[in-house]
């Protein structure tokens, strides 16, 4: 699946971004996507990911309480809406999908930049 990350920018500590996740030429049907993000010097993370049915949602610690992952109702756009942000939430982020059967995810796309200014 063909993926499009955008809605980083700049953002004060305690700011809200809306990331923004879509596919290209299909839906997200039979999928779990998921979103990650990567800082400079640092391992990519999970930062959480919902199946295509919103049949199941996961965060991590990290995100949990701040983050909240949702789709649209065709399923084609995941988003994923970031509040309370902090500096160390400051990372490349990017989608990725893996299907529901599956447990490779294939990051088919470039990210969205995130930095949060203290």
């Amino acid at each position: 699946v063909q993926l499009q990350a955008s809605g980083g920018g700049l953002v004060q500590a305690g700011g809200s971004l809306r990331l923004s996740c879509a596919a290209s030429g299909r839906t997200f049907t039979d999928y779990i996507i998921g979103w990650f993000r990567q800082a400079p010097g640092k391992d990519r993370d999970l930062v959480a990911f919902i199946r295509w049915d919103g049949g199941s949602i996961y965060y991590s610690a990290s995100a949990k309480g701040r983050f909240f992952i949702s789709g649209d109702n065709a399923m084609t756009t995941v988003y994923l809406q970031m509040n309370s942000l902090s500096p160390e939430d400051t990372a490349l982020y990017y989608c990725a999908t893996r299907r529901v059967d599956s447990t490779k995810w294939d990051y088919g796309g470039r990210g969205t930049q995130v930095t949060v200014s203290s």
